[in-house]
């Protein structure tokens, strides 16, 4: 099993630490946070078992140490790109949720929770921008380097 880089575990533990905080807020916010911790789980558990582990290999690929075996993550860089279109769309749900939770947020006075929702706007941003897009490349270079595979149907 390929591991998912620590520092992407750790900011998705951070973020379910914090949406477990507000969950807990009383009020309108804290039911705004259960909303979003709904859209949210399902989406995370893809994410670490599909499109994080390749992300993984990147350091080994740029470093030149690219090995045959590496393309056993092929299967999941295809997966993403078949799902990805999901993905998005569970991003857009989660980017309602969210402005749901920061308008409860502000109107409560609960500033903290207010950071939350722009920490997991962002997060989901860099996925969509940055994540996902080499998580995919990591397959597309190992198909070319190893199997010759067609490239990006």
């Amino acid at each position: 099993m390929l591991d998912i880089p620590a520092a992407l575990k750790t900011e998705h533990e951070n973020l379910h630490a914090d949406l477990s905080a507000a969950i807990k807020v009383p009020g309108q916010t804290g039911q705004a946070a259960k909303q979003v911790a709904v859209v949210l789980h399902e989406h995370f558990v893809s994410e670490e078992e599909f499109a994080m582990p390749p992300l993984g290999l990147l350091g080994t690929i740029a470093e030149g140490r690219a090995t045959a075996e590496m393309s056993s993550v092929i299967t999941l860089t295809d997966r993403l790109k078949r799902e990805m279109p999901r993905m998005l769309e569970e991003h857009k749900a989660i980017a309602q949720a969210l402005h749901e939770l920061g308008r409860a947020a502000k109107a409560e006075g609960h500033p903290e929770v207010g950071r939350f929702v722009e920490a997991l706007t962002l997060h989901a941003q860099t996925e969509e921008q940055v994540l996902y897009p080499a998580a995919i490349l990591v397959g597309e270079y190992l198909k070319l380097k190893f199997s010759h595979r067609p490239v990006m149907p």
